[in-house]
C-alpha cells in the first residue's frame, strides 16, 4: 500500500491527518503491538488542533443509540440525547468514549453514566479525557483495521442520530 492509500486508511481511526501521517510515514511494523504502540506514541504528540480536527471528524460521524426494549430505555435515550445536547453545548464538540468490550445490554447504561461524570468536568479536564478516550477508540479501530476478523465488540463513540 502507497503511503497516501495507507494514510488515508488511517484516517478510518482517528480523524487526524497528522496522526495518520505519523503512523504511515513509519511502516511497516512488526506486528500489531508496534502497531498500537505507534498510535499511542501519535495520539499522545496530538496538538490542541490535532484533536479538535479529530473531535471534527467524530462529530461529523455517529452510531445510533444502543437497542434497548422497554420504557425504561425509552427514558434513557430520552436523558442520553438531551445530556449529549448539553455537553455538546458546554464543549463545542462530540461526546466520545470508547466501549470497546463492553456487552451491547451494558453500553447504554456507560454511555449515560460518562456522559453525566463528564458533564461535570471543567473545559481543559475534559479536553484531555476526551483525548485519551479517542485514544482508546484509535487502538480498537486499528486492531479491526490490522485484523479484521478479530473480535472486538463495543461501540467506539457516539453521538445520537
Amino acid at each position: 500500500m502507497t503511503a497516501d492509500a495507507a494514510e488515508a486508511s488511517l484516517l478510518s481511526c482517528c480523524g487526524s491527518r497528522r496522526w495518520a501521517r505519523l503512523i504511515a510515514d513509519h511502516r511497516p511494523y512488526p506486528d500489531l503491538g508496534a502497531l498500537l504502540a505507534a498510535g499511542d506514541e501519535a495520539s499522545y504528540d496530538l496538538t490542541p488542533a490535532d484533536l479538535a480536527e479529530a473531535l471534527a471528524d467524530e462529530s461529523m460521524t455517529g452510531h445510533p443509540l444502543p437497542v434497548e426494549a422497554g420504557v425504561g430505555a425509552l427514558a434513557a435515550h430520552t436523558a442520553l440525547r438531551a445530556a449529549h445536547a448539553a455537553y455538546e453545548q458546554k464543549f463545542g464538540h462530540a461526546f466520545v468514549i470508547c466501549l470497546d468490550g463492553l456487552a451491547p445490554d451494558e453500553t447504554l447504561d456507560r454511555l449515560l453514566t460518562g456522559i453525566r461524570s463528564r458533564l461535570g468536568n471543567e473545559p481543559d479536564e475534559e479536553w484531555v479525557t476526551a483525548a485519551e478516550e479517542l485514544r482508546h477508540i484509535a487502538r480498537g479501530r486499528l486492531t479491526r483495521l490490522a485484523a479484521p476478523n478479530a473480535p472486538m465488540p463495543g461501540i467506539a463513540r457516539f453521538r445520537p442520530v
